[in-house]
């Protein structure tokens, strides 16, 4: 005798279902990767008919663009600690923390898994960056402002400074990242700026 597996429990209306369907996404995303990501799939994970889908993205790009997006925009605390040190410190542990868990692992998963030349994806990619570097502008402005970095630091190129360690790791070395990298990188990064390399008209 066949048995059929049991429907998943329904996940209600609104932002309940666009949270299950984001949530389903990024799993999907880190499980499958990309190009073997289906809309079915979310649908079946995330306890929805794909109709319900359907009727808020038009297909998988738009839906993963919206996931990444979405959830990236959760994982950014800025610290304001009074010290420079400690906010750098602060913001690369935050980094390592956002690629260590689903939202880094999914952006990873879409990137390299037939993802990465999609031109939604790509937008996305470059969005969820320039967004992270916009919202963590102000550490560096208010260490400007105290007097703890020079006035003519630029704070695009220093928060590149601080993400770079990070990602040679994720992405060329393939080596395990943790706090100790995040705080490895906060503290070069900061004597960089405190000698003046990373002024503006330097990049």
């Amino acid at each position: 005798m066949n048995s059929v597996p049991p429907r998943p429990a329904p996940v209600g209306r609104g932002k309940k279902v666009s949270v299950a369907v984001h949530a389903a996404t990024l799993a999907e995303l880190v499980e499958r990767g990309y190009a073997a990501l289906t809309v079915d799939g979310v649908a079946q994970r995330a306890g929805v008919h794909k109709t319900t889908v359907y009727r808020r993205w038009k297909d998988k790009e738009s839906l993963v663009v919206d996931a990444l997006s979405d959830q990236s925009a959760m994982d950014v605390p800025i610290p304001d600690t009074g010290s420079v040190e400690t906010d750098l410190r602060e913001l690369a542990r935050s980094l390592v923390r956002m690629m260590t868990g689903p939202t880094g692992g999914a952006l990873l998963a879409a990137m390299f898994s037939g993802g990465a030349d999609v031109p939604g994806i790509a937008q996305a990619r470059r969005q969820i960056f320039d967004d992270r570097f916009r919202r963590a502008e102000p550490v560096v402005v208010r260490a400007v402002e105290r007097g703890q970095l020079p006035a003519d630091t630029d704070p695009p190129q220093l928060l590149k400074a601080l993400a770079a360690p990070v990602y040679f790791r994720l992405l060329v070395t393939g080596e395990p990242i943790d706090e100790g990298t995040a705080d490895h990188a906060a503290e070069i990064t900061l004597a960089a700026a405190r000698a003046g390399v990373l002024g503006e008209g330097r990049s």
